[in-house]
């Protein structure tokens, strides 16, 4: 089965009130351990590939692990570009086999944002390839992204209509409150998304898929087992998987996921390292990493996503 686009995907997702999961991938023991769980419960996949992953695999390389992949599992599969941030970046990935781009010009104004989100569009529709805008900035860190709470900002309900009509993006990343990294809020912070902003962006653009970024649970299983193994992520605090699911159910149709997929290698890499300081022999302590991921994927998608089943 050759790679596809979103398109169907988020259809279905929009009216069965279940969203897609997009899954960030850097080497083979991730792709296998998404993948492997997702063919388990027969799910449809996005698989996301940020700057910082190309830059340390190497296109070439990651897009022959996706053609495995696919071989492999024959699911439905659309390989993303995660955060593209200019035009460039964007045309290299459609002209290497991207079906699905995205290009983030939140840190740019609302004309800026537009202009060059348009140009994308146009060149991506006309190589059959799908695009996703950004309104809003999310706080955190994650690979080349670094934005204060400060700098932060969420999504205009006002602006949603006429930047989707002037640009023609396929769907909408927003703000609402999640974001990047595993320390997503500062410690005693109860975690709380704006479904009102959401509420009011569904209502606003009807039957149009929104996409939520930073929203790992920083599942606490993994960070124990991080501490435990010599980490220090005390306190990292994650989006609530309960508050996801409620988010599934309304109008957004794509749940990044990023580093709940890191927290689960790290995890399993730790604790076989810890128990075994003698082995020295890659495929032995890479293979709970990739379980975890397994494992990691498979509650997301049953018990968070909704879209077992939906392949």
């Amino acid at each position: 089965m050759p790679l596809v686009t979103s398109t169907e995907m988020f259809r279905k997702a929009y009216e069965g009130g279940y969203a897609i999961g997009a899954f960030n991938v850097n080497n083979m023991e991730i792709i296998q351990g998404i993948t492997e769980a997702a063919q388990e419960v027969n799910a449809p996949l996005i698989l996301q590939v940020s700057a910082g992953a190309r830059k340390y695999a190497k296109h070439t390389y990651l897009m022959k692990l996706i053609e495995a992949a696919l071989e492999d599992t024959k699911l439905p599969i659309c390989l993303h570009l995660d955060h593209g941030e200019d035009f460039e970046v964007c045309k290299s990935c459609i002209d290497g086999g991207f079906t699905s781009v995205m290009i983030d010009g939140s840190k740019h104004s609302f004309e800026e944002n537009i202009a060059l989100t348009r140009k994308v569009v146009e060149y991506a529709h006309a190589h059959g390839v799908v695009v996703e805008g950004e309104l809003g900035r999310l706080a955190g860190v994650e690979d080349d992204i670094n934005v204060s709470a400060a700098e932060s900002s969420y999504t205009d309900p006002n602006q949603v209509e006429e930047f989707v009509k002037a640009t023609g993006v396929d769907s909408l990343a927003i703000a609402i409150g999640t974001s990047h990294g595993a320390f997503k809020f500062r410690p005693g912070q109860k975690p709380q998304l704006r479904f009102d902003i959401l509420e009011e962006v569904a209502k606003r653009l009807p039957g149009f898929p929104i996409v939520l970024h930073g929203a790992s649970s920083v599942i606490p299983q993994y960070v124990n087992d991080i501490n435990s193994n010599g980490g220090q992520l005390a306190d990292a605090i994650g989006i609530p998987e309960d508050m996801l699911r409620q988010a599934a159910r309304m109008a957004v149709c794509k749940i990044n996921i990023d580093s709940d997929l890191r927290l689960a290698m790290t995890a399993g890499v730790r604790q076989h390292l810890a128990a075994h300081p003698d082995h020295f022999d890659p495929r032995q302590y890479l293979t709970p990493g990739r379980n975890n991921i397994r494992d990691l994927v498979k509650n997301k998608i049953v018990n968070v996503l909704g879209s077992d089943g939906k392949a």
